[in-house]
């Protein structure tokens, strides 16, 4: 079982070397993973792991993940590849559960996972498996506004029950898509304060299913 404890201790590392200070508190690294203080000191007294906010300062600071996790160095990971798991995550890129979104393009981070830590959040492994953001509260509840969405890209068909992402015209869409007998597409929120979007087929590409995803606090 992964101990909190232990990656605060080496959390405080990175930031202590960053900030160049000796002395570094629980509340900076609440602070670095963006988790209220208490809310933080409740997950460290729990031994609740944050996986969304750390897969987050890891991206951003160019970290191994299975480092904080595992003391897993970049030539281990080499040596056991095995064990791993490689998921290309855009962290700039948001698909929109409201509005329009910004498209795919190459600025993302390889993040190697321990295969363990990876099955937790998507029971289902696929080597076309991708990680964005999510925007807007039109999924709620079931994909709340700021989580990470995991993408099987080799998973387009929207004739089989599920959620997609959908590129448009008008951006990056997350939502439940149905083909209407007249042809057209229908982009389906949750929320039920959200009427379904009605666009025509080539107005859009579907660009993969959602297969998991990691809610943030």
């Amino acid at each position: 079982m992964y101990d909190l404890r232990n990656i605060i201790a080496k959390l405080k590392e990175i930031i202590s070397e960053e900030k160049q200070v000796k002395k570094v508190f629980d509340k900076d690294v609440a602070d670095a993973l963006t988790i209220p203080q208490t809310t933080f000191a409740t997950m460290k007294k729990r031994n609740s792991i944050p996986f969304k906010e750390i897969l987050e300062f890891c991206a951003n600071k160019k970290l191994s993940i299975n480092w904080l996790f595992f003391d897993q160095a970049i030539d281990m990971l080499e040596e056991e590849t095995e064990r791993f798991f490689q998921v290309h995550y855009f962290s700039d890129v948001r698909a929109s559960a409201g509005g329009g979104a910004f498209n795919f393009d190459e600025n993302y981070e390889v993040l190697s996972i321990d295969k363990t830590i990876m099955k937790s959040m998507v029971p289902s492994l696929s080597n076309a498996l991708e990680a964005i953001n999510i925007d807007g509260e039109s999924m709620e509840p079931t994909l709340q506004d700021g989580s990470i969405a995991f993408i099987d890209r080799e998973q387009t068909n929207i004739n089989k029950d599920g959620i997609f992402i959908a590129a448009t015209t008008a951006g990056l869409f997350i939502k439940r898509i149905r083909q209407r007998a007249d042809g057209m597409i229908e982009l389906i929120s949750d929320n039920k304060a959200y009427s379904p979007e009605i666009i025509t087929a080539d107005e859009v590409e579907i660009v993969g299913r959602v297969v998991g995803n990691v809610e943030s606090l």
